[in-house]
């Protein structure tokens, strides 16, 4: 088998020409994510065997060293660039080997790429098309043993040789001297220790990227679009300092052809760079005469305009390019998790309000289990508000319900002083009525969709979104995940930055939120359950499908059952899936009441005898009826024998799961050995006897929701011109980004915090320690700073985390 060894692109690989499979030494991923080796040579075993985030978060915590979710995607997504260089790498050498143009000095070439953009500048001319290089036409006609003749012999070099009249490139000894030039600026900008040292070089000197205002920008954009971009009409920032909020904004306007965008390189860096190229890089072997010294001092500097400075300006772009939006996928990441976390508001009856004005406030009532009591429209902004408040009332009193929850849409504020004045004036009473104002993105594009139309076939799409209004605060996570997290609105720039990147990214956060707060596979829907880690769409509705004709689910076993459901996709899923266990003693209890005598009972599935043993049908292997009760916990099945081994050690049983007295006896023995000696006498290790001792002793119906922020409640109302500097406020983060965060503090318009004012100190030690920093729906106390009435724009300074 013919390999390519890549070890000279600072990549030790393995690199088979007939096959797609590229194997990455643990260092090269070390050095980009800063994961310690070890710790990234087992991350690439795990995604080998095709283990998802959620399970080796959660499941292999002691081989990645305790990493977040956020690190492991960060690790991801670095490999699959590295992969992605050596496919097309490989991809490339293939082409032109079978067109005959490989040449060696191609092909080192071609190894020392560790980009996509370098690779681009190797092989753009030998594309198909393409009229060829200056260096290419110089070598047709015979030039390169010159050129490499200056470097090695030049006192065996006789330029005038290789004249030839009556060819073009070779017609006197200016084109010669010219040809030669370019081989050498050639081989000078593909060169690896050249374009490290000018690399090296930049890192050191600074580098700015400039932008201003385009000549053509006022003929072809209007001012409104002109002004978003004043900032930056007269914008310089050092490289290392810019932020990346401001490189997707300059790279919007100059997609936009606003403004123009280039990189400043320093002359001093050119000067250094074309000293050390001619005395020590590239320093003949011999005494050079005078004029060959001048061709070889010309090749550099051509070297440095025309291939590498152009090769540095793209690179600088597409790594600050790379960054930024790395970082605003994983800002958005990180505030669809804090989202999608919030805690739900369990045991309340709901009124959800879609607010609109012409065409008025839907409203949907919700029971507490999410069943949808009465949907109705009211039309509180047309001069009918008072007879539309007796309605109102009248709904809620049927229905006992004492939460109102509005969309923070068209009308949202005039809906909010709707109620607010009528909870001040107790009009609701006896009922104590409080409201909050719920993010309502995504809501519209939900009502209409084909999931929303079999959930509620018989409701107009207009009232659907208010019932999804409500059920955002009742259970968040289960209601969000039907929506497209794109349209959910807590990202920036999420239209400037890679779609691949940040689907891939949203998809994986969802996943991670479901899988670690658990799904009853009893009672949930569909749409749920196929953002289980290891699940998908296919493998919900076959999960669905066999509940529907077997019954419910009596332990985790019986997932083998399911078509499609193998053995990886069970380790995957299994332990985030849950079961109600006062649910399956119940059905099961009655289940061998109704079969009484006239049935064997032994296996779930499995086909009933009568008393002569006849079959009615034919058997099917399933799993037993017997419920477990470590299935209501995190515990993965592959652990059950340790648990119990466990539950020996110290005493207890099964029935005592979730209770007082298992936390003492857990205690007791964990006191005495200690934990590390405990996981040393069950031949275990201490993060997996750890995950059994938080599954064994966490309470039933344990939902890790319960340590995130509720929704803020009120009464009342707070104008946007009550605001002074000064003054102490509460409110909810709506959104994160890189430049600040905002707040809304009740008055129709959120306030932003810089992230200047955003220190480690104001920061809780329990959010530092989630390492969740500050997000959609956690609750501060802030001061106003700034009050810029005519622009409707509020200045906050974070005082603390509620």
């Amino acid at each position: 088998m013919e390999c390519f060894n890549m070890s000279c692109m600072g990549i030790d690989w393995v690199y088979p020409i007939h096959h797609t499979q590229y194997y990455l030494h643990k260092k090269v991923l070390s050095d980009r994510t800063n994961v310690e080796p070890w710790v990234c040579a087992n991350l690439i075993r795990l995604f080998n065997e095709e283990n998802t985030i959620p399970f080796i978060v959660r499941y292999r915590k002691g081989l990645i060293n305790n990493l977040e979710a956020d690190a492991l995607r960060d690790v991801q997504q670095t490999l699959e660039e590295l992969r992605t260089v050596a496919k097309k790498t490989h991809t490339t050498i293939q082409k032109l080997k079978k067109e005959g143009k490989l040449s060696g000095c191609l092909f080192t070439s071609l190894l020392n790429c560790r980009t996509l953009e370098e690779l681009d500048h190797v092989t753009t001319p030998y594309k198909t098309g393409s009229k060829g290089t200056k260096a290419q036409r110089a070598r047709q006609l015979g030039l390169e043993p010159a050129a490499l003749s200056l470097l090695q012999r030049p006192m065996e070099l006789n330029l005038f040789s290789y004249i030839r009249p009556n060819t073009k490139g070779l017609a006197n000894i200016q084109e010669v001297e010219a040809g030669v030039q370019h081989i050498l600026a050639d081989i000078f900008a593909k060169d690896k220790d050249t374009l490290d040292f000018i690399r090296r070089l930049c890192q050191q000197r600074y580098i700015c990227i400039q932008s201003a205002l385009a000549k053509v920008s006022s003929k072809n954009s209007n001012e409104k679009n002109i002004d978003k971009f004043q900032l930056y009409h007269g914008f310089s920032c050092n490289i290392k300092n810019i932020q990346h909020h401001q490189i997707l904004a300059i790279n919007r306007g100059e997609n936009l052809k606003i403004l123009t965008v280039k990189v400043n390189i320093p002359d001093g860096v050119k000067n250094e760079f074309c000293w050390w190229c001619v005395n020590e890089r590239w320093r003949p072997k011999q005494f050079l005469k005078p004029e060959l010294m001048k061709i070889l001092q010309n090749s550099v500097e051509d070297a440095y305009k025309r291939l590498i400075y152009p090769l540095l300006c793209r690179e600088f772009r597409s790594k600050l390019t790379s960054d930024a939006e790395k970082e605003s996928v994983m800002m958005f990441g990180r505030n669809l998790r804090q989202l999608l976390l919030t805690s739900p508001v369990r045991g309340r009856t709901l009124m959800g309000v879609d607010p609109g004005y012409k065409h008025g406030c839907k409203l949907a009532i919700i029971s507490p289990t999410s069943q949808i009591l009465h949907t109705d429209i009211v039309y509180l902004h047309s001069g009918q508000g008072f007879r539309e408040a007796e309605k109102i009332k009248r709904l809620l009193l049927q229905f006992s319900c004492s939460t109102v929850v509005i969309g923070n849409g068209t009308a949202c504020r005039e809906t909010e002083a709707y109620f607010a004045d009528l909870i001040m004036k107790k009009y609701f009473a006896p009922l104590d009525v409080v409201y909050c104002i719920a993010n309502e993105a995504g809501a519209s594009i939900y009502s209409v969709s084909p999931e929303a139309s079999k959930e509620m076939p018989d409701l107009d799409p207009n009232l659907r979104s208010a019932v999804s209004i409500a059920r955002r605060v009742q259970d968040p996570l289960a209601e969000l995940v039907k929506i497209d997290p794109k349209h959910i609105g807590v990202g920036m720039y999420q239209h400037d930055v890679s779609q691949t990147l940040l689907k891939a990214t949203l998809d994986s956060v969802v996943e991670e939120c479901v899988s670690f707060v658990g799904v009853d596979i009893n009672i949930c829907s569909e749409i749920l359950l196929r953002h289980i880690a290891g699940l998908n769409a296919t493998r919900a509705r076959n999960i669905i499908e066999w509940r529907e004709k077997n019954g419910p689910f009596i332990n985790r076993e019986q997932l083998k059952e399911v078509k499609g459901l193998g053995p990886k996709t069970f380790q995957q899923c299994a332990g985030f899936i849950r079961f109600n266990q006062d649910y399956i003693k119940t059905f099961c209890s009655n289940k061998k009441t109704q079969l009484g005598s006239h049935a064997l009972f032994t296996k779930a599935g499995t086909q009933l005898t009568n008393k002569k043993g006849k079959k009615k049908s034919k058997p099917t292997p399933s799993a037993s009826y017997q419920p477990n009760p470590l299935d209501q916990t995190c515990i993965h099945p592959e652990s059950y024998s340790i648990a119990m081994r466990f539950l020996s050690l110290i005493g207890g049983n099964t029935n005592e799961i979730g209770k007082s007295d298992m936390q003492q006896k857990v205690n007791a023995v964990i006191q005495k050995e200690g934990l590390e000696g405990t996981a040393k006498r069950l031949n275990t290790t201490v993060h997996t006897l750890q995950l059994i001792i938080d599954g064994l002793t966490q309470p039933e119906g344990f939902d890790i929701r319960t340590d995130f922020d509720k929704p803020d409640f009120k009464r009342s109302i707070v104008c946007f011109e009550d605001l002074s500097v000064g003054a102490v406020l509460t409110g909810k983060v709506e959104n994160a980004t890189p430049f600040g965060v905002f707040v809304d503090i009740g008055v129709g318009k959120a306030g932003l915090i810089p992230v200047r004012n955003i220190t480690e100190a104001k920061l809780s030690k329990v959010k530092k320690r989630r390492s969740l920093g500050l997000g959609p729906g956690e609750r501060v106390e802030v001061k106003v700073l700034n009050v810029d009435i005519p622009r409707l724009r509020i200045t906050l300074d974070l005082i603390r985390v509620l």
